[in-house]
This record gives C-alpha cells, sequence and structure tokens, in this order.
C-alpha cells in the first residue's frame, strides 16, 4: 500500500484562477439553490394544473428538501475520498435529469418523484461547493471571498419566488419552465468547472465506503423528514404513528453512531463531530437554520395573503433581506480576511439575527413597510454573518482530507434545522390563523364552515368581507412565528459565544498534517517531489524547513 499522494496543484490558486474557478462553482450553487425557491410562488398553479391534492402540494417542496439532506454527509464523505471536480460533475448530472424528468412530469406523483431524484443532485452541490472552495482557498483567504457566497445565496433566494411567478404568469412558456429554466444554466457551469477547475488529487489505494452507515443515517434522516413532514396533519403529535416514526428514526440513528465508530471510512467522522469547534458550529448551524428557513419562508405568503400583493411584488418586498446578506456578507468577509479573527463576528451576526427577527416578531397585516423592511434588512444581515462562517469556522479547524465530512455535516444539520423549523413553525401557523379566522367568522356573524383553515387561500373566491378576515389572520398570525424563531436563534448566540477564539490559518492544510504526510512520502515511496508540494501547501514558513 502506497501512501497518499498529491499532485502539484495542491498549492493555493492564484487570484485570477480563483476567481474563474468560482464563476462555475457559484453559477453551480445558485442553479442548486434556485431549483427549490422558484416553485414557491408557482406551485399553486402546478398543482393546479396536474390535479394534485394539498399532500401532494407539500411533497413537491419536502421531497427535494429530504433528499438534499438525507444525502448531504455522504457526498461530502465521497469527496475526502475520490476527485472533487468529478464529483460535482456527477452531482450536476443528476440535478439536470431530475429538472427534466420534473418539467415533463404528467402527474402530481411523476412530479414528486422528479423532485426527489433531483434533489440528491442538489444535495451534492450544496455540500461540493463548498468543499471545492475549501480545497482552493486558505481558511484566512476565504473570508473576501463569502461575499459571492453571500450574494448568490441572496439572489437566489429572493430571485427565485420572483422568476416563478413571472414564469407563471407568461402564457407562452408555462410552469414547466420552472424546471426547465436551470437545466441551460447548469449545462454552462458544467462546462465552465471542466476547463476552470483544477483541485488537488489524493490517489489512495485503501478507499473504503461505509455503505452500512450511509444507509443508516439516510433511513434515519428520512424517516424523521417523513414524520415532520406529516405530523398534525395526517395524524397527530401524540399518536402511535409519532411513537413510530419518531422511534425507528432514533433507533436507525443510534445504529448509526455504532457502525461510525467502528467504521474504517466512516461517512460521519465522530472525532470530527465531537471537536469542540465543529460541534458548536453544528449547533448553531441547525438554530440558524430553523430560524432563517423556518422564519423567512413565511414572508411571501404574509405579502401575499396577508397584504394583498402579487407575486412579483411579494418577490420584490423581500429585496431588503438580500441587501443586508450580500453587504454583511462582503464586508464581514473583507475583515475577517484582515484579521484572521472569525468569533467576534459570528457572535455579533447571531444577536443581529435574534433583534431582526424579535422586530419582525411584532408585525401585523397593517405594519408599515418600512418597518417590515428595516426588520428584514437586520434579518439579512445575521444571516451573512453567520452562516458560511460557521462553515469557515470549522473548515479552520481540520486537515484537508477531512474537509468534505467536516463541510457537510455542518450543511447537513443546518438543512435538517430548516426542514424541522418549516415543519414545526408551519404548523403553529395553520393552527393560529384556523382559531383566529374561526373567532372572528363567528363574531361577524358569519358561517365557520369551509371559511377558516389554512388551506381556503383562494381568495379572489371569497366574499369581501371572509377576504379582510383571511387576510388579518395571516398577517397578525405571521408575527408569532418570528418571535419563535427568535427565540431559536438565541441557541445560535451562546453556541457562538462558547466557540474557541482562533486566527484563521493561511495555509490550505493544517501545517502538523502538511509535514507529517510528506514524511510518510519520502520515507515509504521515497517521493521527494511530493515534499516539495506538501511544504508549499503548508505555507511561506514552512520552506525553511527545506
Amino acid at each position: 500500500m502506497s501512501a497518499p499522494t498529491a499532485t502539484a496543484d495542491a498549492a493555493p490558486m492564484s487570484r485570477r484562477k480563483t476567481l474563474e474557478a468560482l464563476s462555475g462553482l457559484l453559477l453551480v450553487l445558485f442553479v442548486a439553490m434556485l431549483s427549490g425557491t422558484v416553485v414557491s410562488t408557482a406551485l399553486p398553479k402546478i398543482i393546479g394544473s396536474l390535479n394534485g391534492s394539498q399532500t401532494q402540494y407539500t411533497w413537491v417542496v419536502t421531497a427535494t428538501l429530504l433528499t438534499a439532506t438525507a444525502t448531504t454527509p455522504i457526498w461530502g464523505k465521497l469527496a475526502d475520498l475520490f476527485n472533487k471536480k468529478l464529483l460535482i460533475q456527477v452531482a450536476i448530472v443528476v440535478f439536470l435529469a431530475g429538472s427534466v424528468a420534473a418539467g415533463f412530469a404528467h402527474s402530481a406523483g411523476q412530479l414528486i418523484a422528479a423532485r426527489a431524484f433531483q434533489g440528491i443532485g442538489v444535495g451534492g452541490l450544496q455540500a461540493l461547493v463548498q468543499v471545492a472552495i475549501a480545497a482552493m482557498i486558505p481558511p484566512r483567504e476565504r473570508g473576501r471571498y463569502n461575499g459571492y457566497l453571500g450574494g448568490v445565496m441572496a439572489l437566489a433566494t429572493v430571485g427565485g419566488p420572483l422568476l416563478g411567478g413571472l414564469i407563471v404568469d407568461t402564457s407562452w412558456l408555462g410552469w414547466r419552465w420552472c424546471f426547465f429554466v436551470g437545466v441551460p444554466v447548469a449545462a454552462v457551469a458544467l462546462f465552465l468547472l471542466q476547463v476552470t477547475l483544477h483541485l488537488p488529487t489524493a490517489r489512495r489505494d485503501n478507499v473504503k465506503i461505509d455503505y452500512l452507515g450511509a444507509t443508516l443515517i439516510a433511513a434515519g434522516v428520512s424517516l424523521l423528514l417523513v414524520w415532520i413532514s406529516f405530523v398534525d396533519g395526517s395524524f397527530a403529535w401524540l399518536s402511535w404513528q409519532t411513537g413510530a416514526m419518531v422511534g425507528g428514526s432514533v433507533l436507525l440513528l443510534a445504529l448509526a453512531v455504532l457502525v461510525e465508530s467502528r467504521a474504517a471510512e466512516p461517512v460521519v467522522p465522530l472525532e470530527i463531530v465531537r471537536e469542540r469547534t465543529t460541534a458548536l458550529a453544528i449547533l448553531g448551524s441547525l438554530a440558524v437554520g430553523m430560524a432563517m428557513f423556518g422564519g423567512a419562508v413565511f414572508l411571501g405568503q404574509y405579502f401575499q395573503i396577508g397584504r394583498g400583493y402579487s407575486p412579483t411584488e411579494a418577490g420584490l418586498l423581500t429585496i431588503p433581506m438580500m441587501a443586508g446578506v450580500l453587504l454583511s456578507s462582503i464586508v464581514a468577509g473583507r475583515l475577517i480576511t484582515a484579521s484572521g479573527k472569525i468569533k467576534p463576528y459570528i457572535v455579533a451576526g447571531s444577536i443581529i439575527l435574534v433583534v431582526g427577527f424579535a422586530l419582525l416578531g411584532t408585525i401585523d397585516h397593517e405594519t408599515s413597510l418600512v418597518l417590515v423592511g428595516a426588520a428584514m434588512f437586520i434579518v439579512g444581515v445575521g444571516v451573512g454573518m453567520t452562516m458560511q462562517n460557521l462553515v469557515l469556522a470549522v473548515q479552520n479547524t481540520v486537515a484537508l482530507k477531512d474537509i468534505g465530512a467536516a463541510s457537510s455535516s455542518v450543511a447537513f444539520f443546518r438543512s435538517l434545522g430548516g426542514t424541522i423549523g418549516v415543519s414545526v413553525l408551519g404548523a403553529v401557523l395553520a393552527r393560529q390563523v384556523t382559531d383566529r379566522i374561526t373567532h372572528d367568522l363567528a363574531a361577524a356573524g358569519l358561517p365557520t364552515s369551509g371559511g377558516g383553515g389554512s388551506s381556503t387561500l383562494n381568495l379572489a373566491a371569497l366574499p369581501a368581507p371572509v377576504q379582510h378576515i383571511v387576510r388579518a389572520a395571516y398577517g397578525d398570525a405571521t408575527g408569532h412565528i418570528f418571535l419563535i424563531s427568535a427565540a431559536i436563534a438565541v441557541v445560535g448566540i451562546l453556541a457562538a459565544l462558547l466557540l474557541k477564539p482562533v486566527t484563521l490559518r493561511s495555509s490550505l492544510d493544517l501545517p502538523d498534517t502538511a509535514r507529517s504526510v510528506a514524511v510518510a512520502a519520502d520515507a515509504v515511496d521515497g517521493a521527494p517531489a511530493f515534499d516539495e508540494v506538501a511544504v508549499d501547501v503548508a505555507g511561506p514558513g514552512e520552506r525553511a524547513r527545506r
């Protein structure tokens, strides 16, 4: 068995080559995120044209989120074992195939299946883009590029619903183009990556894939997400279905932990997850994911139902949040690069996020749009200062060979938190809306049957007095959702405060790791050429060793 070897590309890339490679990676990340947001305003017409049910309506979104979440750690581990560039290209192909299949779906069931397959590619792209960037740019320099990542996230989050509304409102396009629109963009990204992306390749003869661990993790997470999707709708929180699903999920994940502790190449290395910085970043990402995704997803509904704006107008009204994410990502990233300190910005961002959600918790159906916009901007600033920097804090603590598993672990828990947040906060919103509509209809002397409930969303078909009651119910109840989001985000502050204050390293790999690998290569293969690469990776200061 030979020692690991690496190509000369292991040295940090020049700024020009880095920006060229980033162009393809950011395009990939944009189209992956866009696939989830573009359908949000188009779903009513999509499900209506396919004669789907309310349950299928939910599963068009949940199917993609479920498979993306369940496969994220698997993609991350594969990135530590195989060529990262090839894996990104495979994920793009999977995403393209799922997008085309979704566009040609002729029933809601076919659409859900296609979206689930598409989610496998989305999970790979979201995890692997972070891994590829970590393999190109040292942590100290990575901060300045987080502004680009924040901009892509903001553009996809806000531009997706706006684009989806425009597509379904354009007669010569139709809803199928919500899925086709990402195909040419992903194809261009595939070409750009082939030309511009050159990553170090580790050649290993002893690769072992933990199939059992991967299966148990995917099954345990999937069962948990299925329960979250159906609880309080198809069955009660306290029911035998809840006991069976939650108990089964806990059992599967416990078995996964047992398998991972004994596997030669675990999908999720427990020694990395147990490390203080990684554990705290995971806790912070879980809280940020629950607060951000669980709260922000209801903004579009607030503007459309609670305030009466069109899908296109609702997309435009969320621009302040995009501006906050973009601005704070750029400014915080450059300050982090200049100082090498990351904890102060994560702490500040966590506090700002709580303040923003607390302000959104005061809104109702008559709140000034100026106040709503200011609160959204503050939330965006908090997201921009925390989300990517939590991943960066973890990447700074692990060796380059483990960067995939570490990065994907944080992304996995952030996505899991978002899924839980959307489901739980959605259930709270539905219950409050139902009670409020029923109460107000009775107070107005109107019949309560058929006029309440979260499924009564076709406001144009309702009498004017009922429309006002429904709008007021949604507008007022949404504020309570954001208060819950603020409470959840407090956990992120605690996790950020407990992080170790460190200075980001300026080398791609941990210096001690690079040195030990180089010595092993010399001793086993007599390959001084790799020592040259390893020393360059370790940074200029290490060159004196030669």
